[in-house]
C-alpha cells in the first residue's frame, strides 16, 4: 500500500478556504483519494476529518447565500 502524505490545497493545514469553490475542489480531492483505497487508516482518518470540516464550511457559505437571496427578495418583494 502506498502511503501519500496529507496536504490541504484550499486554506492550509486546519485553516479556512479561501472560498466556497476552493472548498468543494478539494472535498472533490479528498473523495477521489478516499475512493482510490491508497490511503493508510492515519491518512484517511486525516482526510476525513479535514472533508467533515470543508463540508460544514460549505454548508456555512451556502446557508448565507440562501439568506442574502432570501433579503433581496423580500426587498424586491416590498418595493413592488
Amino acid at each position: 500500500m502506498r502511503r501519500k502524505k496529507v496536504t490541504t490545497d484550499a486554506g492550509g493545514e486546519r485553516g479556512k478556504p479561501k472560498s466556497f469553490e476552493d472548498a468543494l475542489a478539494r472535498l472533490e480531492q479528498i473523495v477521489e483519494r478516499l475512493e482510490s483505497g491508497e490511503e493508510s487508516l492515519e491518512d484517511s482518518l486525516r482526510l476525513y476529518e479535514e472533508a467533515t470540516a470543508l463540508g460544514r464550511y460549505c454548508q456555512q457559505r451556502l446557508q448565507a447565500a440562501e439568506q442574502r437571496i432570501a433579503k433581496l427578495a423580500n426587498e424586491d418583494q416590498e418595493e413592488a
